[in-house]
Order: structure tokens, then sequence, then C-alpha cells
């Protein structure tokens, strides 16, 4: 699975300028540990989920909780004064009670830990940003982002709009392995910086469907309309599984080869927004406590690939996060002036579920919900909207969210 997240800056605004205390060794004992950031992200990824499920009702949604956040506090260096309490304010930290320093050492400690390379689950996650070739950032800016985000910085021509952007989006390309192509569509003259975070997930099943169980069956997008979908089967599966009465809804665990797993949430029909309605951290640490091992007659999932982009800049004033889209910005940190504003967020994710696994650029696993129960035997049929979560194991880190709406 892939997803990036670019900020586009333009004149007037700006992003950079702390206390040299922000850089430390990643090694030391993080004070905002994995858990906590990992809670932040779980409260960001359903107030993110809940804004873009209501602007985009019966579509599919696909984002990295993960990624926005990680580019927001790569933005969050190069504010201040308000500005800087409404990003870090977005990512659920309040200055009063956290040191800055200590915000962006736990990001850098986490960051380490995904980047860690495994045989088995490909996680790779980077920030980039592409200056316009006149502009002067301050060094202490550039220095920070590098040393706790692995910033690259590349100059860029602004002035040649279209050269400026296909050696964006072909850096874009080149990180996601060719999953998000044109992250960038469009760039104007006024535009100074552009920050992207992307997020690249591919994992293969603990255990593969088998591609000739695979057939054409019927999903149904709501109680009149249903669509025909290639639907994978696995028979006598023992994964992780929980009836959640409370919620009519069913929650089922694929794990991903490695360091990663699938979690998957089958609703009962006509009661998905029931369901987002009570999405909040405390339901996915209720559902994850409440699994235990459970053994799956037949499990159908559809078999699918989604992508979704999205502009955030319409979004996140909706986690209170305004200033930095206004003449107000005070991004003085990046450059040392209070003329830069951010005038776009582009998020871009795309998802693939097939039988080997969650391939590249977006990989999400989906389950099944149980359309036939009998005495002991159990069916879970995923042929309705249902949502996905991709997590990291160690870190407990939202990677992916995703609802699958209409898998065709």
């Amino acid at each position: 699975m892939d997803e990036i997240s670019p900020a586009v800056l333009s004149q007037p605004d700006d992003i950079l300028g702390r206390d040299t205390a922000v850089q430390g060794n990643l090694n030391n004992k993080t004070p905002v540990d994995n858990l906590a950031l990992t809670s932040t992200n779980t409260d960001i990824a359903f107030s993110l989920y809940k804004e873009l499920a209501l602007k985009n009702p019966d579509r599919n949604v696909v984002f990295s909780p993960f990624s926005i956040s990680t580019a927001l506090a790569v933005l969050s260096l190069g504010a201040s004064s308000n500005t800087l309490e409404e990003i870090l304010g977005g990512l659920k930290f309040s200055l009063r009670e956290t040191p800055e320093a200590d915000i962006h050492r736990g990001f850098g400690h986490l960051l380490h830990m995904l980047s860690q390379p495994g045989d088995q689950v490909q996680i790779r996650t980077g920030s980039a940003m592409f200056i316009e070739k006149h502009l002067q950032i301050l060094a202490e800016f550039k220095d920070k982002a590098r040393a706790l985000y692995q910033v690259e910085a590349s100059m860029t021509d602004y002035q040649q709009p279209h050269e400026a952007k296909k050696l964006i989006n072909d850096y874009v390309n080149k990180q996601t392995q060719g999953k998000i192509k044109e992250l960038i569509s469009d760039l104007d003259q006024s535009t100074v910086m552009v920050l992207v975070n992307y997020i690249y997930f591919k994992g293969k099943w603990n255990r593969p469907f088998d591609p000739r169980d695979t057939f054409e069956s019927e999903f149904h997008l709501d109680k009149k309309r249903s669509v025909r979908v290639p639907m994978m089967k696995i028979e006598d599966l023992t994964t992780p599984y929980f009836r959640d009465e409370d919620l009519n809804c069913s929650v089922v665990e694929l794990k991903y080869t490695g360091n990663a797993s699938a979690l998957f949430i089958l609703p009962d029909m006509g009661k998905m927004q029931q369901l987002e309605a009570s999405l909040q951290p405390e339901t996915l640490k209720k559902w994850k406590d409440s699994l235990r091992p459970r053994k799956i007659d037949e499990l159908y999932m559809p078999k699918f690939s989604i992508s979704t982009d999205y502009s955030l800049e319409n979004i996140l004033p909706s986690l209170g996060i305004r200033k930095v889209f206004s003449k107000q910005a005070d991004l003085s940190r990046i450059t040392g002036a209070k003329d830069l504003r951010v005038s776009q967020v582009v998020h871009k994710a795309v998802l693939d579920v097939a039988e080997t696994g969650t391939e590249a650029a977006a990989a999400t696993g989906f389950k099944m919900i149980p359309s036939c129960a009998k005495f002991i035997s159990m069916t879970v049929c995923f042929n309705r909207p249902f949502l996905m979560f991709i997590s990291e194991t160690d870190t407990q880190m939202t990677l992916f969210l995703a609802k699958i709406s209409n898998p065709k």
C-alpha cells in the first residue's frame, strides 16, 4: 500500500526555526513513547476518517494517518507561535504538557523502528522537500528536518512548473514502486516549496488464498444494489476473531508473514453508519483485546485495488489546523520571514488486496462477514462494505485505514 502526503507552500508563508534542544540522540529513551504516539495517531485516524467518510458518502476511503501525521510533524518544525500550537494541537499534543523536542524525538524514534529492514514485510517511509532554488532556507530547519525525519532536500525551479511537477512526481513514483504515478497534478509559479511524505507497504498473507479458488460473486453495495467482483476464498482457517454484539459487527484479523497484520471489520447489513459513529481509539483497543483464535470454515473476501486522493487543506481545519493556510501563517522557522503559507496538502493512497497479500503502493486486506452461521461451523463473507486497518505489530501503529464501499 502506498500513501503520499505533500504540502505545497507558497508565498506568503513559512516553516522553521526552533531551539536546538530538538536535536537529540534518537537512541535516547524517548519521552514521548511509541504507545503515546500510537494512541494519538489512532485518534487522528478516526477524526480524519469521519471527515473523509462524511464528505465522500458511499465512496471508498483509503489513507495513511501515519503519513499525514508525519508530514504535519515535519511542517511544525518550521512553524512558530499560534501556527505551531495549532499544528501540534491537530496532532493531539499540547506544548504545556509535552516539550516540542520530545514530540520530535518520539517521531524520530518511531520512524527509526519502522524503517528497520525486514525480509518479510516491506515498510518504506520517508519525506522530501522540493525548495524553490532562490529561496533561502534556514540551516537550522534543514538540519533538524534531516536529523529527525531524514528529510531529503532538492532545489527546484518553480518558474518552470512543468519540469518541477515532473521532478516531484518522478520521485514519488520511484519511492512507491510505481504505485503513485502522479501526486501533483498542477503547480503554479507562486509555489516556493513542496513537502512530500510517503509510505509504502507490501505484505504477504501468512496463509495466502489459492487463486484457483477465486470466483465471480456478488458484492452488495446496499440493500438494493450489487456488483460482480472476484471473490477470494479460504477454508479451515484458524485466525483471531471477535463478534462485537454491541456494534453489530464481526472483526477478523489476518496476519502477514512478518511484523504486520490487517484487521477487517464487517458490520451487519445496514449497520455501517452506526459503526462509523462509534469509531474511537477505545473501540479499536476493545477489538484488539477481545480477539481470540477461532476456526472459520470458509472466509470470503473480495480481491480489489482502490486508490483515492484528497485535498487536505479542506479537511485539516476540522482538526483545528487553520492558520497555516492563511495570511496569518507563521512559518518563520523555515526562512526567517513570515511570508510563507501552505496552499495545498495533497494526500494520495493506493491499496491492492490479492490472493498473495497486500501489494506494493497500497495494500489492504479484506475480511468476511458471517453470512451464514450454523451450529459450530462458521462462514465469514465480506460481501458488503467493510473497514480495514493495516498496522505494524511491534509499534501497533495504524499505517493505513480503509473503507471498502465498492471493490469494483
